[in-house]
Order: structure tokens, then C-alpha cells, then sequence
């Protein structure tokens, strides 16, 4: 297999998920494509199935938040301080998505050992929740309240959350590799009751984590990116190729060689 990198910056909520589909689009049987990225300006993203009433548009337009709808499953997400990572797996007969997503997922975590030794205690979530009866839980409208089978988690808590969808003949799989607790902020811009506020502040405080709480650190997000591409060259034995994308380039342009 076949492995190009890209890190495309940071970009707004829309160009970032036509990032993810165009490279889904243009995909080969014989790549795969790691790709990472921030969001500027900061951004809550609602999985595809989700009700864009539950979240206040008014405040987070005011507030300059972005709003977008992924392409991928999940709930509302508020991208920050984060690095979020991409990859484009071509699937066949013999290939699993449920495999593919295990094995990002151990590839993210040796990247993560690489940047901090602490970050060895990283453990994959061994259990699947009963995802339609969480759903009809209210405190189900935020992502990062549950962890689903193989994600990431620290001392217990959510560290990394992702979302994964299979288009033609590959899988799409990105998710936010969380730095910094601004993620939490995610309560300010849903549609709750004063009561549940408060109680939705605790629960994401409960189950989540980042890696500036765990490291007591502010992150270096070079040597975190670096990292992790070296991570998943360990992990999948293989060699990136990184394509320079220049600043200009529109995502149409995005074509390798």
C-alpha cells in the first residue's frame, strides 16, 4: 500500500470536510491518504444525521463559530484547540471498516506514545455502546459524551473522538485529537434548558480529556503533527510521501501524481 500525506493548515468548517470528500473522491485502490488539518475559524461541526436545530446559530455566528455538516456519523463537535486527522482507506471484499478503524486508531496511539511517553497509558476503548438508545438520550447531541469501541481514551476519559463512512470504494474515517479544553465550550451552543446546562458541563468535563490537561503542558502542535505521521509510518511499515499543497491551490487542484 501506497501512503501520501498532506497537511493542509487550517481552514474553515466547509473547506475542510470538501477537503476530506475530494480526497475520498479521488481515491486509488493501491493508496491510502493520511491527512492533517485545524479550523479557522473555530468550528462545530454536526454529524451528517444530525438536527442543525440543536444547535443556537444566532450565538455561535456572533461569537464568529463556524457551523457545518460532516459527512461522517457522530454528533456536535466544537473544533479548537485540536489537531484533526484524516485518512482515506481503499476497502474491498477482504477489507473490514471495522478493522480499518482499530487499526488508525492503534497507528494514532503509537503517534501520541512518540510525542510523550506518558501518553503510553493511551488505551482503546474495548466495549460498543448501544448507540440507538443513546441517541435518544439528550446528552447524546454532543459527540465527545460517549466513546465508541477502539477510540481513545486516558485514566478513563475520551482523548480522541472519530467518525467513519465508506464512499465508493473507500472509507472515510477523521476525528479531533484533542490539545486543549476548549472543546468543553461546546454547551454554550446548544439549545438547552437553564437546568441541563450546568449538568451537560459536568458530563463532558466527566468524559473527556485533552492532552495539555493530561501533559500540564501547552502542546507543540509541530513536533505533535511530525509525530504522528511518524507513528503511522511505524505502525503501517511504510514510507509517506508528503504532497506540498501550494497556499493558492483550490481543492478541485488536489491531484497526485
Amino acid at each position: 500500500m501506497k501512503w501520501r500525506y498532506i497537511n493542509s493548515g487550517a481552514g474553515s468548517g466547509q473547506f475542510n470536510m470538501d477537503f476530506d470528500l475530494q480526497l475520498a473522491k479521488n481515491s486509488r485502490p493501491d493508496e491510502a491518504i493520511f491527512r492533517l488539518y485545524q479550523w479557522k475559524p473555530f468550528c462545530i461541526s454536526l454529524g451528517a444525521n444530525q438536527d442543525a436545530d440543536s444547535i443556537n446559530s444566532v450565538k455561535a455566528k456572533f461569537d464568529g463559530i463556524d457551523i457545518v455538516k460532516r459527512p461522517t456519523g457522530g454528533r456536535a463537535i466544537l473544533h479548537a484547540k485540536e489537531i484533526t486527522y484524516s485518512v482515506i482507506y481503499p476497502i474491498d471484499s477482504q477489507t473490514s471498516a471495522k478493522y480499518i478503524y482499530y487499526e488508525i486508531n492503534r497507528a494514532l496511539k503509537q503517534g501520541l506514545s512518540l510525542y510523550d511517553d506518558r501518553l503510553k497509558l493511551i488505551e482503546l476503548e474495548n466495549s460498543q455502546p448501544n448507540f440507538p438508545k443513546v441517541y435518544k438520550e439528550e446528552i447524546s447531541t454532543i459527540c465527545f459524551a460517549v466513546s465508541a469501541k477502539d477510540e481513545l481514551k486516558f485514566s478513563g476519559k475520551k482523548l480522541v473522538g472519530s467518525a467513519q463512512r465508506k464512499l465508493g470504494n473507500a472509507i472515510l474515517q477523521h476525528g479531533s485529537i484533542l490539545c486543549g479544553n476548549y472543546h468543553k465550550k461546546i454547551v454554550d451552543y446548544l439549545n438547552l434548558t437553564v437546568e441541563n446546562i450546568s449538568s451537560f458541563a459536568k458530563e463532558i468535563d466527566k468524559t473527556t480529556t485533552d492532552l495539555y490537561s493530561i501533559l500540564k503542558s501547552e502542546i507543540d502542535y509541530k513536533k505533535l503533527e511530525d509525530r504522528l505521521v511518524k507513528g503511522f509510518e511505524d505502525y503501517f511499515q511504510a514510507k509517506f510521501e508528503e504532497l506540498n499543497l501550494p497556499q493558492s491551490a483550490g481543492i478541485n487542484e488536489i491531484v497526485f501524481s
